[in-house]
């Protein structure tokens, strides 16, 4: 019997069936679409040796993409073709002299053997599909494929290979995807980090790497994973963000964007703040995509995921140790390198070590409008960690020269926030003035309006408003030759319409 003679007998109704029909569990919700029964055109097409265009293939055929009441007849004989394929072209898959499509042409012949020795009945485009399913799974993400292509998700994490969750609008959901076992997850992973030249196994059981779109990933593997790999995977727009983008996001309004433009463009030393997942790199991003073309900008990252659209652009990615503990290259060593490169700008994607003291040194020495982020909650938490890494460098030097070179150097700190709503905001942009004593002085240039309450949806009203201080770096722009409306920065009262809305 066929897969196609399977299927129709497969969602014929019994007796049983039509005796107790099956009531859906409103309570559960699914990444696929529901199982629909082909109808009879569709089974006639079938027979025919045409696609079924039904989402029951898709149940059937594809196990990331089965819901919690479908079950994959086939999963063991892909499970047992996959692993075949592994056995036979396992050594060959992270082979750099191979390109993926000689790599997709070598899998493709091995698995149309693999699958004849199987003896099971299947037409042409059935087979097709299976083929194109376990090449999938062997060389591409296997259940993670379907979540990539979706634009809505914005992160992927695997808690272990039977567990996934996503994030879609800032909320988190647990994700019907799963791997058919750990080896099939460690495999993905494997496949991951290889592309970016790292390594991950027991000697070095944790890894940051980035897929090609630019994607940030982290993996965890046992020993250190006590329940199993781990993975996370922090998706990235296909499209870079644009500060058009941000403003219909609500992250930013325009008097912001105007702000943060003059800023870029006048050479003031930005230091963007912020915790895990609230979008500190999407802003540096766009933050970049204000500098002039014809200024020459150096990246440093430990994974490359800026995406700066200006021509004269050279970035650089760290290193980790070799098998033997050599060859590491640090984003401090890359620092360094970088002032001797005659930089005109240099981006670091995140400080969280000694680097910190070579880059205020480099913004201390001439190396203006550089732009870098830190991971912390607040301004003046920003700056008292800035601190700590700068003692991390190891240098001997007493905490009042420390912060004498942060508030030399850092000119403005932009803190940004992932909110209780989901949404991620500009919540407030601070000026760094200088030293009074032992402390360094700040002035809030715009603070968030949280008094501005919330609508119907739980969505915050407010936006960073300003303060009413006419910051002092309105003087570099004009020095600049920047004009910025003063009204940006005058406080304008909300309206009793607005007030109306408080809840």
């Amino acid at each position: 019997m066929s897969l196609s003679d399977r299927l129709r007998a497969r969602n014929s109704p019994t007796e049983s069936d039509e005796a107790a029909p099956s009531q859906p569990n409103s309570s559960e919700t699914t990444d696929a679409a529901p199982v629909v029964p082909p109808t009879s055109e569709a089974s006639a097409r079938a027979d025919e040796n045409e696609p079924v265009h039904t989402s029951t293939w898709e149940a059937l055929a594809s196990p990331h993409l089965m819901t919690a009441a479908a079950v994959d007849p086939f999963a063991e004989l892909k499970e047992r073709s996959a692993d075949e394929l592994f056995r036979r072209i396992g050594g060959r898959l992270n082979d750099p002299n191979l390109s993926e499509e000689q790599l997709h042409s070598i899998a493709r012949d091995e698995l149309g053997r693999i699958i004849e020795s199987e003896q099971v009945a299947l037409t042409a485009v059935e087979r097709n599909r299976l083929i194109a399913d376990i090449g999938a799974d062997v060389l591409g993400f296997g259940p993670l494929e379907a979540l990539l292509d979706d634009e809505s998700v914005t992160e992927i994490m695997v808690n272990r290979f039977d567990q996934i969750y996503v994030e879609r609008n800032g909320r988190l959901f647990e994700s019907h995807s799963r791997f058919s076992s750990e080896a099939h997850l460690r495999r993905v992973i494997e496949r991951i980090v290889s592309r970016v030249g790292r390594r991950i196994d027991e000697a070095s059981p944790l890894v940051d790497a980035r897929l090609e779109d630019g994607s940030r990933v982290n993996a965890v593997i046992p020993p250190l994973a006590v329940d199993g790999s781990s993975l996370t995977i922090r998706k990235f727009s296909k499209t870079p963000y644009t500060v058009d983008d941000l403003v219909r996001f609500e992250t930013i309004n325009r008097e912001i964007a105007t702000v943060l433009d003059a800023s870029v463009r006048a050479k003031l030393n930005i230091l963007v703040s912020g915790g895990t997942g609230t979008g500190k790199t999407t802003l540096l991003n766009v933050l970049s995509a204000f500098i002039p073309n014809n200024e020459r900008i150096i990246t440093i990252e430990d994974a490359v995921e800026l995406q700066l659209q200006q021509e004269h652009v050279v970035r650089l990615e760290s290193r980790p140790a070799n098998i033997e503990g050599r060859g590491e290259i640090t984003i401090r060593d890359l620092v360094r390198n970088s002032l001797r490169m005659r930089p005109d700008r240099i981006v670091v994607g995140e400080v969280r070590g000694g680097e910190s003291l070579d880059m205020l040194q480099a913004m201390n020495t001439g190396h203006e409008g550089s732009i870098s982020t830190i991971h912390a909650n607040s301004p003046r938490d920003a700056l008292a960690r800035l601190e700590t890494l700068v003692l991390m460098a190891g240098m001997d030097l007493p905490l009042r020269a420390i912060r004498e070179q942060i508030a030399s150097a850092i000119d403005v700190i932009v803190q940004i926030g992932r909110l209780r709503d989901g949404t991620r905001r500009v919540v407030s942009i601070t000026e760094v003035h200088g030293m009074e004593g032992e402390v360094i002085t700040m002035q809030d240039v715009f603070s968030f309006d949280y008094a501005a309450g919330m609508d119907s949806t739980g969505r915050y009203l407010g936006h960073a408003e300003p303060t009413g201080v006419r910051p002092r770096f309105v003087e570099r722009f004009t020095e600049a030759g920047i004009e910025v409306p003063v009204s940006v920065f005058q406080f304008q009262p909300r309206s009793s319409t607005l007030l109306g809305e408080i809840r």
